[in-house]
């Protein structure tokens, strides 16, 4: 299971403490992923705040640049900031009222001081490359007024480690070899992570496949982890639940349900993984994500409900972003047009980060010319024509 060696792992009164790579800092198991809280007052966002306290919960991921949710943030953090690990990107932006990701110093020092003014601190404990997905990106970036300046930040002691996000495997290897990047932000659950094993239905459905289900990481993703692991570059973890998606039978690519702690323990269970930043709308939600720490190794075991999923699940025409539809000839990653597509339909509103994230592509939904090669390629009967129309109507290109 790539559990932690025991001396990594710290053991706490209500939580686990995981060494986060070679930063030195000790970080719980389950953190606090900040987006959710947009939508709630000073006084919920207090509350969730408070009951991660109560629970152990020791870092925080704040991305988001929209100016009420860092003050409200800020104010509950205000007299034990000493006690959390904030996580806070530079290059996240807030223009004519949206989220704007940008590389230009002249928005993007003045958001990163804002940051910080309603953090009520003078410094984060890790400086964040705000969202980087194109390995071709990173290579620009990195002689790069944007990143000398995060070097000075970490210089004058404003930022104490610098880390990157992205949910590109091989921009995550890119960082993992760079040298100063200690720490990466990445996506991590089951759908994301496992690959079929084979192109041939007739496997593909055996038992040897759902027998050796857990070997099926797709292999740059397995590499990316490798090389975390050796170069003792840490983890922490964005989009563990995969929206939601795992926890209904029906949405799930796998034709069943998991549970909070099962997607936590398969996150934590990935090499060089340190902490999941969970979402948490409620005090509840805290409490769910916490339970994990108290789990019986039954309750955590998510390789019991993979092996035993319907072995039909991956005919249901659901894309597990496998690739299998590569190479499209308009140049669209479709299982990545297919990922933000399904995570946007599972909220009430489409996040902003989503759209920035789609926006970022090469090519989108709408340059679909509808040859259907992919749809002959995939080996689950996705729809992709329709998926990549539908695509473009939500996020408008």
């Amino acid at each position: 299971m790539n559990l932690p060696p025991e001396d990594l792992i710290i053991s706490g009164e209500q939580m686990n403490y995981r060494k986060l790579g070679k930063t030195g800092l000790k970080v719980s198991e389950v953190g606090l992923g900040g987006e959710w809280l947009e939508r709630h007052s000073a006084e919920e966002v207090k509350a969730v705040v408070e009951q991660c306290e109560s629970l152990g919960i020791n870092i925080l991921d704040c991305w988001m640049s929209e100016p009420n949710v860092r003050s409200n943030i800020g104010a509950a953090i205000k007299n034990h900031r000493k006690k959390w690990i904030v996580q806070g990107h530079i290059g996240s932006t807030w223009q004519n009222g949206q989220y704007v990701r940008s590389r230009d110093l002249e928005k993007a020092v003045p958001a990163f001081e804002d940051l910080l003014a309603r953090f009520q601190t003078d410094y984060v404990d890790l400086g964040m490359i705000h969202f980087v997905d194109s390995p071709d990106e990173f290579d620009r970036l990195q002689d790069s007024d944007f990143i000398r300046y995060i070097k000075e930040l970490k210089a004058k002691g404003t930022v104490r480690h610098i880390g990157l996000s992205t949910h590109n495997p091989f921009v995550g290897q890119l960082a993992a070899k760079s040298g100063y990047i200690e720490m990466i932000m990445f996506s991590v659950n089951p759908a994301f992570d496992m690959m079929p094993g084979s192109d041939n239905l007739d496997d593909l459905f055996g038992e040897e496949t759902y027998n050796n289900a857990l070997n099926g990481v797709a292999p740059e993703r397995a590499e990316l982890y490798r090389l975390c692991e050796a170069n003792e570059i840490g983890i922490t973890v964005m989009k563990g639940y995969a929206g939601g998606r795992l926890f209904n039978e029906k949405a799930s690519p796998f034709g069943a349900a998991l549970t909070p702690v099962q997607c936590l323990h398969y996150a934590l269970t990935r090499p060089a993984v340190a902490s999941v930043m969970v979402g948490f709308d409620t005090p509840e939600h805290v409490k769910a994500a916490c339970a994990y720490e108290t789990a019986t190794a039954d309750e955590k075991d998510y390789a019991k409900v993979l092996a035993s999923a319907p072995k039909h699940a991956y005919s249901k025409g659901q894309c597990t972003y496998c690739g299998h539809c590569a190479p499209c000839p308009s140049g669209i990653d479709i299982a990545m047009v297919n990922k933000f597509y399904d995570l946007a339909v599972m909220q009430n509103e489409t996040p902003a980060t989503l759209k920035a994230h789609y926006s970022e592509l090469s090519a989108h939904g709408g340059d679909c010319i509808g040859c259907g090669g992919c749809e002959s390629r995939c080996p689950f009967g996705v729809n992709i024509i329709q998926k990549m129309a539908a695509a473009k109507e939500l996020f408008g290109v």
